[in-house]
């Protein structure tokens, strides 16, 4: 598997990679916002590849609010990461992770930073795995007015 960063050719397959990830959004949305982000200098996508075919993807960008657990600005962050089912577990999150990783460092990022759905075990278990550390857990509210 090899990773690389995502032009704004790969438009497609990063889309077609973060549906996967995100089911709920809606397709031709999910495909403008990334595309806007293709363009910010404060964002990159990475895609890993198995025999030149797109199978998995990572979206990183810098954070300039707090992000909690960090005490420096900007941080990068690790917005989503995705590996296709049948691949999982031969290191390719990893690797992305690792892209991302050296992006933000390439920025002058001294942190990098996180975050899970309290019910998602998997990427808990990935997350530490890695070497994240939690830095602590909330429940979000919201009410219409």
């Amino acid at each position: 598997m090899n990773v690389r960063k995502a032009e704004a050719a790969d438009l497609n397959a990063v889309s077609a990679l973060a549906l996967a990830l995100w089911p709920d959004h809606q397709p031709k949305e999910l495909r403008q916002e990334l595309a806007q982000l293709m363009d910010d200098k404060e964002a990159a996508f990475f895609l890993l590849e198995e025999e030149n075919r797109p199978v998995g993807f990572a979206q990183c960008q810098l954070r300039h609010d707090y992000v909690e657990g960090t005490s420096t600005s900007p941080v990068g962050y690790l917005e989503g990461i995705y590996v296709s089912p049948g691949l999982r577990g031969r290191g390719g999150a990893r690797a992305l992770l690792g892209a991302c990783e050296r992006w933000a460092a390439s920025l002058g990022c001294t942190e990098f930073a996180s975050d899970c759905e309290l019910t998602n075990s998997a990427s808990l278990a990935f997350h530490l795995n890695v070497g994240f550390e939690e830095a602590g857990r909330i429940i979000c509210f919201a009410k219409k007015l």
